[in-house]
């Protein structure tokens, strides 16, 4: 089946205390890449999560964020460090004792020391943390499909470009096919000729001639490598068509593509081959182009 790589999703999603944000971003990669950035207090998910990614996605660098926005504001318990004032106090009083200052120490004294006085954010309730897990978790799972559904467009549009360079290097196999014919019948030819021009000079057996000739020949032949390279443009459509990601399968399809083309330009013999391969190479490398984009 053909999907894209490259995809993009954000969802939201209301919570009593909390907004919950998912945004999840793919683009290529030759294996799957999962990325998260999570709250705090998702932490601890962080497996559980890159499993529902894996569910999705069979290929490609995944970012997954999640923010957790509060909707109230946040309840904070206020702690006086005791052993530091203390300490302050008993050098404040030496301090006093000595006339090097007077006053006492005040309480706005206290707030200007660092720690002196910690204002710490109350931690949220297990009961609370776990609805809110719960709703960011439903979340994850929607950004998912999404994000699903848009590579999903995207490789119809792939997959439709990639069945038009397909069928156009089936044209060039075919004609490639016509032009080994012909260039294995004007071999034939020309061996035959100068074997008759060699005949007064030399001494030799015509039969022995002619089987060298038919072995000659006969190393031109590539209907094996026509052969596979119809098949293997068969099975790209068998791949494309079934359900699961091909992309890496793709990619080795077409190396074994690419070379069949190779042998075929080192012994199809004729005056418009080499055109040919050219420009079977050139689709070759705009398949293996645009299919590095699929899943």
């Amino acid at each position: 089946m053909i999907k894209s790589m490259t995809g993009f999703a954000s969802v939201t999603r209301e919570h009593e205390l909390a907004t919950v944000g998912v945004t999840a971003r793919s683009v290529n990669h030759r294996y799957l890449d999962t990325q998260l950035r999570l709250p705090s207090m998702m932490a601890d998910q962080e497996s559980e999560l890159r499993g529902r990614v894996q569910k999705w996605v069979a290929r490609g660098r995944v970012e997954l964020a999640i923010t957790v926005r509060s909707t109230r504001p946040p309840e904070v318990d206020v702690v006086l460090n005791e052993s530091l004032v203390n300490a302050l106090s008993a050098t404040v009083a030496g301090a006093e004792q000595r006339g090097l200052t007077s006053g006492g120490l005040a309480s706005g004294d206290l707030l200007r020391f660092p720690q002196a006085v910690v204002v710490r954010e109350r931690e949220t309730d297990e009961a609370i943390q776990a609805s809110i897990k719960q709703v960011a978790a439903d979340a994850v799972d929607d950004t998912l499909r999404e994000l699903d559904l848009m590579r999903t467009r995207e490789g119809e549009y792939l997959r439709a470009d990639l069945e038009s360079k397909r069928d156009a290097v089936a044209g060039l196999v075919e004609k490639l096919d016509a032009a080994a014919g012909s260039g294995r019948a004007g071999l034939v030819d020309r061996l035959i000729t100068r074997v008759g021009e060699l005949r007064d000079q030399l001494q030799v057996d015509e039969s022995v001639v002619a089987q060298e000739v038919v072995r000659f020949a006969a190393r031109s032949d590539v209907n094996e490598e026509l052969t596979r390279l119809r098949g293997h443009l068969t099975h790209w459509s068998v791949l494309t068509d079934a359900p699961d990601p091909c992309g890496r399968k793709l990619d080795f399809l077409l190396q074994e593509m690419n070379r069949e083309v190779n042998t075929l330009g080192a012994k199809v013999e004729g005056p418009d081959v080499s055109e040919l391969i050219v420009a079977a190479k050139a689709e070759l490398e705009k398949l293996r182009e645009q299919a590095a984009n699929v899943e």
